[in-house]
């Protein structure tokens, strides 16, 4: 069977699952058996096993827990309510108001848990009840959170470019200080797309009541003090070299208990409440992992991936022609793979392709990243659109029309690191 007849094949039996209504950790493994039994000889029981246990048995992450677990603490304390009230005074003048709180927010979470699944599960759970109390449509509500939580991605530390330094014997120094640019760059795109959609849309966006002086939004800030504690410690924790990001977590599981002590929302039910929300959340996205996991590899044994890097080498194509197509590419696998098993799994092919054509690794590192984030929005298996809509209820196409626009600025995003490449490359040559 050609390779273009069983990617067609696999992908309509994910499609079938899918649309049946079968969870989607099922869907994944259904998919991932399907392609082993029939287009492989390898023992099925046995990589099945050993794949989803060497997954899942990581320490890197158990970050992912604890910070849904810091997510839930603060959703069922006043933090987050502090968090708005203390934002909503310097709102009031920039269109979109406080639909720019999931950016930012995202943003900063970003640089906590190097996570987008962590970011878009731990915002969301603050967020989303409060913007929609506030009455905010929920299409831009959704959509911030999602385009922007894939800054967990870029903003470091970032998990997947540490698998990408491994993976190509990069500097992860480098590149975390060469995401930092970037991940700015996008923060701008995405306020500015909201402010202007605002700006178009006035009558869609409730009215908020703000007439502050300069020192009224000073003192109404001092509600933000506890949020800027708690992200103080988690990341000053990593950046000094004290915690490693799963430590660094644990961390901000304290913290958030001590502040939701100090603001007296801190009771038993609270707590068996936020660790059973965590308990549950953590399950549900460690599930769709382990069958992610066992799919990548499943991939692996069919040759899908290897394949398709060999025929865009075979092309011959120039330095832009040939980024569009791994564009194209790269947004196809990540389609039905996580980012990081699209990275491991073609790295040894791409890499010296990506040599050959004169391209800097470490500028191709964070292009790289970007694309895997507009995967992590792109149905079918964009793993955000799931975090997502396990949090508001709606269906996967409703999640995934609303993060669109946020889709197409990341391309814009990389036609601008690709005409400027001193975007990525600033801050690491003056390290």
């Amino acid at each position: 069977m050609s390779i273009a007849v069983l990617s067609i094949v696999l992908l309509i039996l994910l499609f079938g699952f899918l649309g049946a209504g079968l969870w989607v950790a099922f869907s994944l493994l259904g998919v991932g058996i399907a392609a082993m039994a029939l287009f492989s000889d390898a023992p099925l029981g046995l990589v099945m096993a050993t794949t989803i246990w060497g997954h899942s048995n990581s320490w890197a992450l158990a970050a992912l827990p604890l910070f849904i677990w810091m997510g839930e603490i603060l959703f069922r304390s006043k933090l987050s309510e502090d968090m708005f009230a203390g934002l909503s005074p310097w709102m009031n003048r920039l269109p979109g108001q406080l639909l720019h709180v999931n950016i930012f927010a995202c943003g900063i979470f970003a640089a906590v848990s190097g996570s987008s699944a962590a970011t878009a599960a731990t915002i969301g759970k603050m967020s989303i009840p409060e913007l929609s109390r506030r009455g905010y449509p929920e299409r831009m509500v959704i959509g911030t959170l999602a385009g922007s939580a894939t800054l967990g991605l870029l903003i470091p530390p970032s998990i997947i470019l540490i698998v990408y330094g491994v993976a190509t014997e990069q500097s992860i120094a480098r590149l975390f200080i060469a995401g930092i640019l970037p991940g700015l760059l996008l923060v701008a795109l995405f306020v500015g797309y909201v402010a202007i959609w605002a700006a178009m849309n006035r009558h869609k966006l409730p009215v908020e009541d703000f007439k502050a002086t300069f020192r009224g939004k000073l003192h109404g800030s001092r509600r933000l003090l506890p949020v800027i504690l708690l992200i103080g410690g988690v990341i000053g924790s990593i950046y000094t070299g004290i915690a490693s990001p799963t430590d660094a977590a644990a961390v901000g599981v304290v913290l958030a208990l001590v502040l939701s002590w100090a603001s007296g929302t801190l009771t038993r039910k609270t707590f068996v409440d936020g660790l059973m929300g965590a308990t549950v959340t953590s399950c549900m996205i460690a599930f769709i992992l382990a069958g992610a996991s066992f799919l990548t590899v499943a991939m692996g044994f069919t040759g899908i991936p290897r394949i398709l890097a060999e025929a865009i080498g075979s092309l011959g194509l120039s330095t832009v022609t040939l980024l569009a197509a791994l564009t194209v590419f790269f947004v196809i696998l990540g389609c039905f793979l996580d980012g990081i098993s699209v990275v491991v799994l073609t790295a040894s092919v791409i890499m010296p392709m990506v040599l050959q054509a004169g391209i800097d690794p470490l500028w191709f590192g964070i292009f790289l990243v970007i694309v895997v984030e507009m995967s992590q929005i792109t149905p079918p298996v964009g793993f955000n659109l799931f975090v997502l809509q396990s949090l508001t209820g709606r269906d996967i196409l409703t999640v995934a029309r609303a993060a669109l626009p946020f889709f197409f600025l990341m391309i814009v995003a990389l036609v601008l690191i690709m005409v400027f490449p001193v975007i990525v490359t600033y801050l690491p040559d003056r390290m």
